[in-house]
């Protein structure tokens, strides 16, 4: 129960960096192609306000609750394997997501995608208004 838990805690950190990482992609994509939604103030904002948690949390060092909780319920005591404490899902997933840097690498990625994103809502400003 525990290993499909983490699992469930995996995919959803798996889909916030999902959305973080695609919602710039679309909204360049977006602006060229004129997509309306792309201009949600609504979308817009959430997107600026998930780097920024990501970029706040590197800047104080603090590892993201989600890892915290994860890492937590896969712990069983003993060193296990990633084969045994994942499913076939998850460790494909982990791969994707978790990369060995030092943590100053992470920190200046992190700090430069959210100058993008922020550069992005000043050069592609959001509208206020409901977008169709």
């Amino acid at each position: 129960m525990r290993v499909l838990l983490a699992d469930a805690i995996l995919l959803v950190h798996f889909l916030f960096v999902l959305f973080v990482v695609s919602g710039l992609l679309l909204t360049w994509i977006g602006a060229w192609r004129g997509w309306r939604w792309i201009r949600s103030f609504k979308f817009r904002l959430a997107h600026l306000a998930a780097i920024g948690v990501v970029v706040g949390e590197a800047l104080l060092g603090v590892t993201c609750p989600l890892t915290q909780w994860e890492d937590a319920l896969r712990s069983t005591g003993a060193t296990s394997s990633l084969a045994v404490d994942h499913s076939f899902i998850a460790r494909w997933l982990h791969r994707l997501m978790f990369f060995s840097a030092p943590e100053w690498v992470f920190t200046v990625l992190y700090v430069v995608f959210a100058l993008a994103v922020a550069a992005t809502f000043w050069l592609i400003p959001p509208c206020r208004q409901k977008t169709q």
